[in-house]
């Protein structure tokens, strides 16, 4: 059945749907085997001291579900998806940037606390890797050093460019663009990690911003890329199963991490990249609520936010995390019509 639609021109939807039911129902299944294992092994997440009382119950919770969730949405690429540069050069981004998450979840669960990599060290990992996914972009899946603005509005950030070589086999290095690619990749990694706070809120809204992806990518007429959107929002999907509230185990930073990184590949490729922080608004949001804490906490010493991030501060409020997490859902699917709506503006 499956190879009926693989490779089918006439299906080129299912070849998306069933790649991402195939993520999800092997990330639902295989997830069990590795709470056992993470259980076994007395591998837990460490709650952070001066977070919200009720969440110390989650002191010891299995973590770095994340894995389980990249591999599956692997296998369902390598079953359905053909190859090709623009899905390969996103899922080695995804991937690396997953692995940088686990060594900071290993860091963690090794020294007992619930910060593993030092900032520095986790933004000088980031910055290689969206250095080497932008040239690979560039040069070999062959995008537009441009940001595409939506109503017409285009800005060419490879003015400033060095080249390597001459003829087709030339090496170009956009730096503009360079520095614009690091800044959105590192930007929206972190973001979604800041996210990534409550049983169901990072799993439940990028599932939502990668549906999303995926519909801008089959548009764009990137099938694999859409299909590798897909998987990875099904993965969400799968692992969403056990971590809903109360959550049996979490993604770790080698899931949030790398969610973020693959949301943000697929915006470089489709040259969304402007719209995709419309999609991906709630993570602005996120992000920004704790750049404002820090910023205002520094200068005047008092707190806009009653706790950062913004999920938080509902919560001292007296909001159930349900509450928080469902509305939070809700706001993400607003961001991406928004975003998505926005992306038929685009020249």
């Amino acid at each position: 059945m499956i190879g009926m639609f693989l490779g089918n021109p006439a299906y080129p939807t299912y070849q998306v749907f069933l790649t991402a039911a195939i993520a999800a129902l092997l990330t639902a299944c295989f997830m069990p085997f590795f709470i056992r294992v993470m259980k076994n092994g007395g591998i837990g997440q460490q709650i952070r001291a001066d977070g919200p009382e009720r969440h110390l119950i989650k002191q010891g919770t299995p973590t770095m579900g994340g894995f389980v969730m990249l591999a599956c949405a692997v296998i369902a690429c390598v079953i359905m998806v053909p190859w090709s540069p623009d899905l390969i050069c996103a899922m080695v981004a995804t991937l690396l940037t997953g692995a940088l998450g686990l060594l900071d979840d290993i860091e963690s669960v090794a020294h007992k606390r619930s910060l593993g990599l030092t900032p520095v060290q986790k933004m000088v990992g980031l910055t290689l890797i969206s250095i080497v996914f932008c040239l690979a972009a560039v040069n070999w899946v062959g995008i537009s050093p441009a940001v595409r603005f939506p109503g017409g509005f285009i800005i060419d950030l490879g003015v400033i460019s060095t080249t390597i070589g001459e003829g087709p086999g030339a090496f170009h290095i956009p730096w503009l663009y360079l520095i614009f690619v690091c800044l959105l990749m590192v930007g929206l990694s972190n973001a979604v990690n800041l996210t990534d706070g409550l049983d169901g809120l990072a799993g439940g809204t990028v599932m939502i911003a990668m549906i999303g992806m995926s519909m801008v990518a089959f548009k764009y007429g990137e099938l694999p890329l859409s299909a590798f959107a897909g998987a990875i929002a099904g993965a969400c999907i799968g692992f969403l199963w056990h971590n809903c509230y109360p959550a049996s185990i979490f993604m770790g930073d080698t899931g949030s991490l790398a969610l973020g990184a693959a949301f943000a590949s697929c915006a470089i490729i489709t040259k969304t990249e402007v719209t995709s922080l419309v999609m991906g608004g709630l993570f602005v949001v996120e992000a920004l609520s704790v750049m404002i804490q820090v910023a205002v906490f520094k200068r005047t010493g008092k707190r806009v936010f009653l706790m950062a991030p913004i999920h938080h501060h509902f919560e001292k409020m007296g909001w159930r995390e349900n509450k928080v997490v469902i509305r939070f859902w809700i706001i993400s699917a607003a961001f991406v019509a928004l975003g998505f709506a926005l992306y038929f503006q685009l020249p």
